[in-house]
């Protein structure tokens, strides 16, 4: 009998203070229930490509789980410590899976949370698991996107950062219930996805779970500046890097929505979907750019980059 269950993933435990790393049983509990994970949402994440067998743009990712962790007071991730534990996660999956490496894509997400209550210490894992049917079809199809506000606005300062101490930029946490919640809604009204965007100035934020790129006339690239609301975006900072050694204008500045319906093409990247071109905005049709698949290639191109440079 075929079995119609998902393949269980491959789960390894960190200890945040530089212990061990081990392998668990997918079919094991680990969360307490009194872990901030569960209660308060109360924790950190990242989401790395595994393209070929390899960590893609694996820098970028410690670079940011490292910056999450120091704006939320948690344990500073030891590089060293994560790499090695994704490594080995990868090699029990490729491993149990019977594939040579290069043949494998998938996700590996790393989360750490404050821990349970009663401890305080701090609970960490990374999890490897297949590619979802959803994410390669939007690969392939594109995405259907509707713009919403987030229902509440972030002030930036005068140095451009969040008015309030506590909503620093670029901290990638595990409270991502309104976003899935958006997404539930966006899908309840025929839309696959959902572009945020400040309804006062119509200025564009970003995807509910990805970065906004744009392309213009004139080689020339362009997503919303970081800053309160926007989360600096991993595979743009791989894309833009690569794109600019093959002669397209890059930068990062505020985008306003008028933009998305002029510009050439628009997109949606992020690390595991790698890109979704945006056919339909609003219920208006987007037209398919000629140069289309010349920017998928960019995009797979910067992130093959970064595992060769790995």
């Amino acid at each position: 009998m075929v079995s119609l269950l998902p393949p269980a993933p491959v789960i390894y435990l960190i200890e945040p203070f530089g212990g061990s790393i081990r392998r668990q049983n997918a079919n094991t509990p680990h969360i307490f229930w009194d872990d901030a994970a569960v209660t308060r949402g109360d924790g950190i994440f990242e989401t790395i490509l595994i393209r070929r067998g390899e960590p893609a743009n694996l820098d970028k990712h410690i670079e940011r789980f490292r910056r999450s962790a120091a704006t939320l007071d948690l344990p500073e991730p030891c590089a060293e410590h994560w790499s090695k534990a994704t490594r080995e996660a990868i090699a029990d999956f490729v491993r149990e899976r019977g594939v040579a490496p290069e043949e494998v894509d998938a996700k590996c997400s790393w989360t750490m949370s404050r821990g349970r209550e009663t401890t305080g210490v701090p609970t960490a894992w990374l999890t490897i698991r297949p590619l979802s049917e959803e994410v390669l079809s939007q690969r392939k199809n594109g995405v259907s996107a509707v713009t919403t506000s987030r229902g509440y606005s972030i002030n930036r300062g005068k140095d451009g950062e969040a008015e309030v101490p506590w909503m620093r930029v670029g901290a990638k946490t595990l409270n991502y219930a309104a976003s899935m919640a958006a997404l539930r809604w966006a899908r309840s009204e025929g839309y696959d996805d959902v572009i945020y965007i400040d309804p006062e100035t119509e200025r564009v934020l970003e995807g509910a779970t990805s970065t906004v790129v744009i392309v213009k006339k004139g080689g020339r690239l362009r997503t919303p500046k970081p800053g309160p609301g926007i989360l600096p975006g991993t595979t743009q900072a791989a894309l833009f890097a690569h794109a600019e050694k093959q002669g397209w204008k890059c930068k990062q500045k505020d985008v306003y929505l008028s933009e998305l319906h002029k510009a050439e093409s628009v997109w949606l990247v992020s690390s595991t979907r790698m890109y979704a071109r945006v056919r339909k905005l609003d219920g208006k049709k987007l037209a398919r750019p000629d140069n289309a698949e010349e920017i998928q290639q960019l995009i797979v191109d910067a992130l093959d980059s970064s595992v060769r440079e790995a």
